[in-house]
């Protein structure tokens, strides 16, 4: 491990049964980077961003942040789970909370800040991410580019070291994946650590430090966006690239 390593990922192995999901996945990501995992369904990328907060065990090797183990459970857990934000696919917001305070309740609760800061910073938060006039309503009230915004503004409020994010776009109607797609290259470009997990390559060659190229549990290839989509290397990322780059 070398100074500014912040994630770093040693032999890890995930089986569910006799489906073998990662297979001895090697992976750094440093400081301010911003890593593109993508690749085919099935290929792993979920199972991996999720392992990194422990919200998947793993079965063998290590992952180190920022030079400590992860805890296996308790309290240590969810210190850990305030330094490593996630944004979902699914928003996973508090539907009988408004959104205020979904932004505030993991300020207070596992930071332990005042409900009067705590609020303070959720309304600068989503008047970052664009929607400080959404604060009194209820998820349900907002649409899903919305929403997903406000899991953004929730993840930001626990000053992270880093932010997962599993498919952040891909359960939002198509007009509204750049509203969020803005907001995620904003924190790349102010050097939010991030670990994206995305179909949308116009992001991954915009936004991304690194693409990962994943492939049946394995990590095939990485390299700068410009040189991985120019020239892949492997034959699997260069049909992947070949179906998906032609639509």
């Amino acid at each position: 491990m070398t100074p500014g390593d912040l994630i770093v990922l040693q032999q890890v192995n995930k089986r569910y049964g006799e489906h073998h999901v990662l297979r001895d996945v090697d992976l750094t990501v440093r400081q301010g980077e911003v890593v593109v995992i993508i690749g085919p369904s099935g290929a792993g990328k979920s199972t991996l961003c999720r392992a990194i907060n422990r919200l998947e065990s793993i079965d063998s090797g290590t992952i180190t942040l920022d030079g400590r183990a992860l805890p296996a459970e308790g309290r240590a857990l969810a210190r850990l789970r305030a330094e490593v934000g996630m944004v979902f696919q699914s928003f996973n917001l508090f539907a009988h909370k408004t959104v205020l305070d979904n932004v505030v309740l993991g300020q207070v609760h596992v930071l332990k800040r005042s409900r009067a800061e705590a609020e303070r910073k959720a309304r600068e938060l989503l008047d970052r991410v664009g929607i400080g006039a959404q604060a009194a309503k209820f998820p349900a009230q907002l649409s899903g580019g919305q929403q997903q915004r406000v899991a953004i503004a929730r993840a930001l409020a626990m000053d992270p070291k880093a932010i997962l994010f599993d498919e952040p776009t891909s359960a939002l109607d198509p007009e509204m994946v750049n509203e969020v797609l803005e907001v995620m290259t904003a924190l790349a470009r102010e050097g939010m650590t991030m670990v994206v997990v995305t179909h949308e390559m116009g992001f991954a060659r915009r936004a991304a430090d690194r693409v990962v190229f994943m492939a049946d549990g394995e990590i095939v290839e990485q390299n700068s966006p410009d040189a991985f989509f120019g020239a892949p290397s492997s034959d699997r990322a260069s049909s992947f690239l070949a179906k998906i780059l032609t639509h």
